[in-house]
């Protein structure tokens, strides 16, 4: 018995189900909100508080570090945010949720109030846990398993993702540092309302996707038209928490998490304070895990753990756009062209219109590679991207040196830079939640999917930390330092890949040429549709 009949005929749109336009506009709309809030936090932080448009006159240095935390906390609240997705309200309900919290916050931020800056920030970090994790997925559940649209069906879902993020630069950004900040915040939360609009009034193309289940393998089974009873259900519903708990070593690591974190905290440093704490619990948790597993899933979950530090490493380094760069931007970048000063925000919005222009030809490139027969691994991939991405900080130390040496620098500095950063995002990006997917055990896939979103927050905060660094080092160093630690570590990833190969038990050794149904074509969102040809 099958279930899986209505998503075959549901209504459809351009050769598409209607609920794939659904996901689309409200995703466009809320990556519109989320970039084009991000391209002026760190200009409102920094800008003087006796200018026309004042903002908060903070220090560089505090203002990425608050980045850091907030892009952080954006980003780890989607362990949260897939587990109550995963086992008590759905997908459907969560997006529906974080969407809310989402117009909340931005509306707030809209409000020339310091109580209400911080709130609108909190709202926003809850919001994205809630939604982020789980749109994407829905995607994937409008089409039946074999289903050969469902590739195309992604690409259209991450060009609208990457239309929100390119026009939010451009029109937020303007609007914010022309207008005025808080407009800007406004115009953002406006998008955010659009985009809910649109999924709420959607909801009748979206019955058959995002609702609650009890496990993954009872989803996969449907999609198979398998019956329920033919899948496996030796390890179902496992919690993790009791076992943890039930294990004394795993136990003290957990309950030791809080105490830990908060006393280095206090004594030492907030944020080793925090890493600390979330690292004990982690500890504990897939501890538990691995109890759980057998020899080559442990082997391969091993290699997953491996490719978090890719991930870390790539978003510390990328992020710097938001940070470093965007502060470098308005401060130290000659901005007229044809006697206009083009905004700094503005900016921003060369990573996305770079993606959209080279994102198939770069994962063309890719396939081409594996249909010769030439090295095209996953983790070879993320290798040269890093390496690719960091090579672009030595144009942006060439923009240092020459405003050390002319009190001023360049545009087509900063537009090198993104350039490359796009190219190394396009070869590492799309490949690392799809190595992820491959790898993981079906029964732990939301875990370590919020795991990995997490490791970009990570990332994020690791990217805060290196622009505060500036203050105290110059941004002739920091740059230089990025370029040169990024192509270190992806040359010690190529030489150890062979190493890791083997721990993936074959994973990736009977893959076709064809399209990877994984995540894509996002700014700072790393997912991608693997080779898309």
């Amino acid at each position: 018995m099958s279930n899986n009949s209505s998503v075959a005929t549901q209504k459809e749109f351009l050769g598409h189900p209607v609920g794939l336009y659904v996901l689309f506009f409200t995703e466009m709309w809320e990556r519109f909100s989320y970039y084009g809030m991000r391209a002026i936090l760190v200009l409102y932080l920094v800008s003087a508080t006796n200018q026309e448009n004042a903002g908060l006159g903070w220090e560089n240095a505090d203002a990425l570090a608050l980045y850091g935390w907030y892009t952080m906390l954006v980003y780890v609240m989607s362990i949260p945010g897939g587990i109550i997705a995963d086992r008590l309200i759905g997908q459907k309900k969560s997006v529906l949720i974080g969407g809310l919290l989402l117009c909340c916050g931005h509306g707030i931020l809209a409000i020339e109030e310091m109580w209400a800056f911080y709130t609108g920030l909190l709202l926003i970090i809850l919001g994205v846990g809630m939604l982020k994790p789980n749109i994407s997925t829905m995607v994937g559940g409008l089409y039946r398993k074999g289903d050969i649209r469902r590739d195309k069906g992604f690409t259209i879902f991450y060009i609208g993702i990457n239309i929100g993020a390119f026009l939010s630069s451009l029109i937020v950004g303007y609007v914010g540092e022309v207008h005025g900040w808080h407009y800007g915040f406004g115009l953002a939360g406006i998008g955010m309302l659009l985009g809910q609009i649109i999924y709420m009034a959607g909801q009748k193309h979206l019955t058959e996707v995002g609702n609650l289940m009890k496990n993954k393998e009872k989803q996969v089974a449907l999609q198979n038209d398998e019956t329920i009873d033919q899948v496996s259900t030796s390890k179902e519903d496992v919690n993790l928490f009791s076992l943890m708990f039930r294990t004394p070593l795993l136990a003290v690591l957990a309950i030791c998490a809080v105490p830990a974190g908060f006393g280095i905290a206090y004594f030492i440093h907030p944020t080793l304070g925090f890493f600390a704490g979330v690292l004990l619990f982690m500890l504990g948790y897939f501890g538990a895990m691995y109890k759980d597993l057998d020899k080559i899933e442990k082997d391969r979950v091993s290699v997953i753990f491996i490719s978090f530090l890719i991930v870390v490493v790539f978003w510390g380094a990328f992020e710097q756009a938001g940070g470093l760069m965007n502060i470098y931007t308005m401060e130290k970048t000659n901005r007229f062209l044809f006697g206009y000063e083009i905004p700094a925000s503005v900016f921003q919005s060369l990573n996305a219109m770079f993606i959209i222009i080279f994102g198939t030809v770069v994962a063309s490139f890719w396939a081409k590679r594996k249909l010769k027969s030439k090295e095209s691994s996953s983790l070879f991939k993320m290798a040269i991207g890093t390496i690719i991405m960091g090579s672009g900080f030595l144009f942006m130390t060439a923009a240092a040196a020459e405003f050390e040496a002319t009190g001023s620098s360049a545009m087509y500095w900063l537009v090198l830079a993104y350039l490359l950063h796009t190219i190394g995002e396009l070869c590492a990006s799309p490949v690392a939640l799809s190595f992820i997917t491959k790898l993981a055990p079906l029964r732990y896939g939301s875990i370590m999917m919020g795991t990995y979103f997490a490791m970009t927050g990570f990332g994020n905060k690791l990217a805060g930390t290196l622009g505060e660094s500036a203050s105290e080092y110059g941004e002739y160093a920091v740059f230089t330092g990025i370029a040169v630690f990024c192509a270190i570590f992806g040359f010690l990833i190529i030489a150890l890949k062979k190493r890791l190969k083997g721990l993936t038990h074959g994973a990736e050794d009977n893959e076709g040429t064809a399209y990877e149904e994984t995540e894509g074509f996002e700014i700072a969102d790393q997912e991608n549709e693997e080779d898309l040809v």
